[in-house]
């Protein structure tokens, strides 16, 4: 592996603001980050969320290491990944710091970790492992919990704006053979 070229500054926030722009083209569904310690629930939108493995079941979230979530997760253990829909992106803005007065965001307690209620599907995880990816962590997660919600159009993510998706949702199908 070659080393990672050093930038002057100038050149290093263009070159993040590019790479800002390029990532921004990969359309992502979004999430809610969730987590509970003692008896408060705390959650942050991400899009930063993938399958690890099939066999055994795991799951990451990748959070920015200066996010208050970040502390949160490692002293809980564990998380929820809740997949928002089109209808929710109400929640989606609140959990990224845009506060909206009166909102009171549901959640379901699955165990101990909190999903978003309504959400388009769910995954509760115990944390297992850790791994620094330059100013993030990868909370690897074994999956304790998968819930199904009822079939919506999810809420999408691209070039810096949400988005929708204009196909009616999907009855539940079998995955693709590459899974």
């Amino acid at each position: 592996m070659s080393a990672i070229p050093v930038l002057t500054h100038d050149l290093q926030a263009e070159q993040q603001r590019l790479f800002r722009q390029v990532m921004g083209r990969f359309a992502t569904g979004v999430t809610v980050v969730t987590t509970r310690t003692g008896a408060e629930t705390f959650g942050m939108t991400a899009n930063a969320f993938m399958a690890g493995s099939l066999e055994p079941m795991l799951c990451v979230v990748s959070i920015n290491r200066a996010a208050r979530m970040h502390a949160r997760l490692i002293e809980a253990g564990h998380y929820g990944v809740s997949f928002l829909s089109q209808e929710q992106q109400h929640l989606a803005a609140h959990f990224a710091g845009k506060r909206f007065e009166g909102l009171a965001p549901e959640f379901d307690l699955r165990g101990s970790t909190p999903i978003v209620k309504r959400a388009v599907a769910a995954v509760t995880a115990a944390i297992i492992q850790t791994a620094e990816c330059g100013d993030h962590t990868l909370f690897i997660g074994a999956v304790q919990e998968l819930v199904m919600g009822a079939a919506a159009r999810p809420l999408l993510f691209y070039n810096g704006r949400y988005g929708r998706l204009d196909t009616p949702p999907l009855e539940d199908a079998d995955p693709p053979e590459f899974w």
